[in-house]
């Protein structure tokens, strides 16, 4: 009924926090000689995009097809898939409409990944991806040559090399992936270089990582012979900020823009027992987090445990809050929370906005 407060869990966005921050990371990437190309997975909003885009950001960074479909929906016309898509008859005919309507470049890792766009018709221009020390996806540095080479003779414009420094999610190793990062896109660049093939774009980045990310300006991050350093950088967290940028370092408790509002539910064994569980937050926990998310409000608190719909807090100094009161739960993973959920609401009470491409994990 109209007047009644909305029912508990839901998604809370501070657009004043989140307008900082996406300011906050153009103003540094400008100050780096970096284009900035943001990972939009993170928020999944259309209206999103376009402020980091209004910001300066040169494009979008998204880890889907259907991720990708939903920005050129939204108004953005350049889009990198940072990701070694294998593509099928159904994602190539998709992939082929969105080249009509964007500038497409997707992420490869292997000749067999090239050969099968190539065998379905569609050739978008390639970033060659390449491991700078998280060893999940990519090619080592010195090999990006040889799959460049490849994809040109296949037929593909290739425009550079990308990584993914995902062992900065360490509180010992933010500054140590930035040197690593750079140090891979360097030989990663040198490598297409001796082949005769340009490397316009040496892309990296995360959230952790891109206060040290190593770019153009001052002879910042210089390595080899004048090859060094990134041209582009793709944090996506930024824009919320979460609990485990808080415990990394990366912000403060109280700059996170997005929460989750939960209710108390429970005073059991001493307890706070909230309403959002892993449906609502998420589960994901790295094992240096001190738990599966914070209380904006309260910094001493850790969410200890979480089931489907119950999140057990211990609340640390203080009194309790009351039952039936509401919190605010900083989650640990926020790109992982806001792909459960429909829409944000906005925290200035003016209305909702949409989730656009919540699940489009295809």
């Amino acid at each position: 009924m109209p007047g009644e407060p909305r029912p508990t869990p839901y998604l809370r966005l501070d657009v004043t926090k989140a307008s900082a921050a996406i300011e906050g990371m153009a103003a540094h990437a400008r100050s780096r000689g970096l284009a900035l190309r943001p990972h939009a997975k993170t928020h999944k909003s259309a209206r999103l995009g376009r402020m980091q885009l209004e910001a300066g950001a040169v494009g979008l960074t998204v880890a889907t097809v259907g991720e990708a479909e939903v920005f050129a929906d939204g108004g953005c016309d350049d889009l990198f898939i940072a990701y070694p898509l294998w593509v099928d008859p159904a994602k190539a005919r998709r992939l082929a409409a969105l080249q009509d309507r964007a500038r497409v470049a997707v992420g490869v890792d292997s000749t067999a990944g090239i050969a099968a766009m190539a065998a379905h018709g569609i050739r978008p221009d390639v970033l060659v991806e390449v491991d700078s020390g998280h060893h999940r996806t990519g090619v080592p540095p010195a090999a990006a040559g040889d799959l460049a080479r490849y994809a040109a003779e296949a037929g593909f414009a290739v425009r550079g090399v990308f990584t993914f420094p995902g062992h900065s999610y360490s509180t010992q190793t933010r500054a140590s992936a930035a040197d690593d990062e750079a140090a891979a896109l360097a030989v990663a660049a040198q490598s297409l270089a001796a082949l005769g093939i340009p490397c316009q774009v040496r892309s990296g980045g995360s959230t952790p990582s891109a206060a040290f990310a190593a770019g153009s300006v001052g002879g910042v991050g210089r390595v080899g012979d004048g090859i060094g350093g990134l041209t582009e950088l793709r944090p996506g967290v930024y824009v919320f900020g979460d609990a485990q940028q808080v415990e990394l370092g990366v912000c403060a408790l109280e700059d996170v823009a997005l929460t989750v509002v939960a209710t108390v539910v429970s005073h059991a064994g001493g307890r706070v027992i909230l309403d959002a569980g892993s449906k609502a937050l998420g589960a994901d926990r790295a094992p240096w987090a001190t738990g599966f998310g914070r209380v904006q409000e309260a910094p001493d608190a850790r969410i200890v445990a979480l089931s489907e719909h119950h999140a057990t807090v211990e609340w640390g100094s203080g009194p309790l809050p009351a039952l039936g009161s509401r919190v605010l739960v900083v989650p640990n993973h926020v790109c992982t929370t806001v792909n459960l959920a429909d829409e944000y609401v906005l925290a200035d009470g003016t209305g909702t906005w949409p989730v656009d491409a919540r699940g489009r994990n295809w």
